[in-house]
């Protein structure tokens, strides 16, 4: 099976900015509730895309934290690209496939979000566009790219489904590629204070092949490479070395060196949301840290 590609299919979602903190009651739609509300994101899509009418629109009425939409092999996407390829029908003219909970009302377990990163302000709905003809897809996926992020405001009505459906009050609902998505995580991390992490996570994401360094100090040492990151566990020697503390500094920068490792947890916490994973190497004064994690 080869992997959802964001050139190739046209990966999206639907976007859906919660009030005032609120958690939707619902973390996956019936499956009646799951076609409604399918077909009028498929409309909203045609309207700003034409020829999206002419593709298969695979859903699954479940929301997400973006993260989870922003892993290496774009899993959820993937899933919707296996059940698409399974479904009958193929080759016979367009279709809608919108998936909700089981016949026992049970959330898929494809479609089941990480509790742990419940609470966020925004959740995402994905979706799939792909068809038989190569190139009327990626016109798609083009024209999509082209047209979301400034024009890919939700119709009132599917805005107000969703909140209905899923049971949470929204204040924006509006269409992403997972590329819009990436821009807008990348704007938001950076507000946050971690934009020095967002390269590694964009390479794991759309280069998991390649490498790509955090080596800025006072930050954390980290390396992304074979599919994890691998980050430079110091303990206070070690880190006064790296970091060029002069040696009767430690004591004093206690509470400094706390600090940075409340900094490497989060940045940890942050890596494994996307789906990658982190490795600590010890590194101890007189080694070098860089040449460790280059191994």
């Amino acid at each position: 099976m080869s992997k959802p590609d964001p050139a190739m299919n046209a990966l999206g979602v639907l976007a859906l900015e919660l009030a005032g903190g609120e958690i939707p009651r619902q973390a996956v739609l019936s499956a009646d509730q799951a076609g409604e509300l399918a077909e009028r994101v498929g409309r909203d899509l045609a309207k700003l895309v034409p020829q999206v009418a002419e593709l298969d629109l695979v859903f699954a009425a479940a929301h997400f934290d973006p993260a989870e939409v922003l892993r290496p092999g774009w899993p959820i996407h993937r899933r919707l690209e296996e059940l698409q390829m399974r479904a009958p029908g193929r080759n016979q003219g367009p279709r809608m496939l919108a998936f909700g909970t089981d016949a026992d009302g049970d959330v898929p377990l494809p479609f089941q979000a990480d509790a742990s990163l419940v609470g966020g302000g925004l959740r995402v709905v994905p979706f799939l566009l792909t068809g038989s003809d190569v190139a009327t897809t990626h016109a798609v996926a083009h024209a999509l790219e082209e047209t979301l992020l400034a024009n890919g405001m939700a119709h009132a009505d599917t805005a107000l489904m969703a909140q209905n459906t899923f049971g949470a009050r929204i204040e924006h609902a509006r269409y992403f590629t997972v590329n819009d998505l990436a821009a807008m995580m990348s704007m938001q991390y950076d507000n946050q204070g971690l934009a020095a992490l967002w390269p590694l996570i964009e390479t794991a994401i759309m280069a998991p092949g390649d490498d790509e360094w955090l080596n800025a100090a006072p930050e954390p040492l980290l390396r992304y490479t074979h599919g994890e990151a691998r980050m430079a566990l110091f303990d206070p020697a070690g880190w006064c070395a790296h970091y060029n503390h002069g040696k009767n500094d430690c004591d004093r920068l206690k509470g400094i060196y706390e600090q940075f490792l409340m900094r490497q947890r989060q940045m940890a916490a942050v890596l494994e949301a996307h789906g990658v994973p982190v490795l600590f190497v010890h590194c101890e004064a007189g080694q070098d840290a860089r040449e460790l994690l280059a191994r």
